[in-house]
């Protein structure tokens, strides 16, 4: 009786054993299932110079390496190879939306503006929304006063007499201790 015994623990261990690896297995499926469901944060990289339609308008032939610097701002790339360009390049990367990316060439004869090339570009409306897209925003606060409020808070400060500042002092401590 004690083999028929033995026999029976040893078919309920393996049983058991087998379940369990069984169970690990499906566990591990399920496990690899909410995996895919959550994925990590990954944050918005914004690189180079944004260069909007309106801002490639306002460029005319015959402008000053100044005048474009202060419409385009610094440019991403310069090169001491090609003095007479300037490369202004923006990637844009947002987890889930296709990589943005955008480049406008600028080239000079000596210091004056001669052509620009650009890709597409999109208006500085265009690009702000984009910016927000799919992203819930709450209710946006009045930043305007109104003209009654304003006056009111005008009268409150000119009533309030100010307060006279206690006088400067005449001397100052040294700002290192001696080190005797």
């Amino acid at each position: 009786m004690s083999k028929l015994l033995h026999r029976s623990v040893c078919l309920s261990l393996s049983g058991i054993v087998l379940v369990s690896l069984s169970a690990c297995g499906g566990l591990n499926r399920a496990s690899q299932s909410a995996v895919g469901l959550v994925t990590p944060y990954k944050i918005d990289i914004v690189q180079g110079n944004f260069v909007s339609r309106e801002q490639a308008a306002a460029l005319k032939e015959g402008m000053s390496r100044a005048q474009v610097r202060d419409i385009l701002g610094t440019p991403l790339l310069t090169s001491i190879f090609h003095a007479d360009r300037w490369d202004y390049v923006f990637t844009f990367k947002r987890q889930g939306v296709e990589p943005q990316s955008r480049r406008v060439t600028v080239f000079f004869e000596g210091d004056v503006l001669s052509k620009v090339q650009a890709d597409p570009l999109p208006s500085e409306a265009e690009f702000v929304a984009s910016l927000d897209s799919g992203r819930k925003t709450g209710k946006v606060p009045d930043l305007e006063m109104s003209p009654e409020r304003l006056a009111a808070t005008a009268a409150a400060s000119q009533a309030v007499p100010a307060k006279p500042l206690p006088p400067l002092p005449t001397s100052y401590p040294p700002l290192e201790a001696n080190a005797n």
